[in-house]
């Protein structure tokens, strides 16, 4: 039997009104008595002839589910949703879908995003640029104009560089385990050198590099 509409909830409501019994009241309306007899005590318990709130769909995974996947994602920032849905258990599915793997990381604020590029540092990399930023932190304006700062791209020609998210919460771009590191050097690609000066700009400089 199908659920009565808003205008036929309305409509039985009407007929309560003109005094009717609930044997007329089916009859009429050609539904369940059963139906009819629940939507005039439902009137009766709240004034209304709607549907009483609900809470919904049950969660198919458990809180606990929910803090070790989390726990997962901030141990191996760059695991796919996919790749956690086939691992994770379900309550009462063997498997759960990405969506909800994504869904479950939203709350905490924790999303997919591009990953920062970055080149490959050693630990005592990080401690000369440390050293270097501390060293020149005080530097003013008639110093920095005998500076000059040069970067380069890297673009690739004969290979796509592929699609990776890395699951990380706002200002956690630069965190060390949600680097991509990678070596600029390898397979053939076109480079782009420019530098910048207080006074004077150079480049943009193009030159291809051929596989090491």
């Amino acid at each position: 039997m199908p659920r009565l509409s808003e205008v036929d909830r309305h409509r039985a409501f009407g007929l309560f009104q003109a005094g009717l019994p609930i044997s007329e009241v089916f009859l009429r309306m050609d539904v369940n008595r059963t139906t009819i007899f629940r939507l005039r005590q439902r009137l009766h318990e709240t004034d209304t002839v709607s549907d009483r709130p609900r809470s919904g769909r049950p969660r198919c995974t458990m809180q606990s589910k929910d803090r070790n996947l989390v726990r997962n994602y901030m141990n191996n920032r760059f695991f796919s949703a996919s790749a956690s849905s086939r691992q994770t258990k379900e309550r009462n599915n063997p498997r759960k879908s990405a969506k909800t793997a994504r869904r479950r990381l939203s709350t905490p604020g924790i999303r997919a995003r591009s990953p920062y590029i970055g080149p490959i540092l050693t630990q005592c990399h990080r401690h000369q640029l440390t050293l270097w930023a501390q060293e020149h932190a005080a530097w003013d304006r008639i110093q920095w104009r005998s500076v000059a700062f040069i970067d380069k791209s890297r673009f690739c020609i004969d290979h796509a560089d592929g699609r990776v998210r890395v699951w990380r919460r706002s200002g956690e771009r630069y965190q060390a385990d949600c680097v991509r590191e990678h070596d600029r050097w390898g397979g053939a690609s076109l480079m782009m050198w420019g530098a910048t000066s207080y006074n004077d700009r150079i480049g943009p400089v193009f030159s291809t590099i051929e596989g090491l």
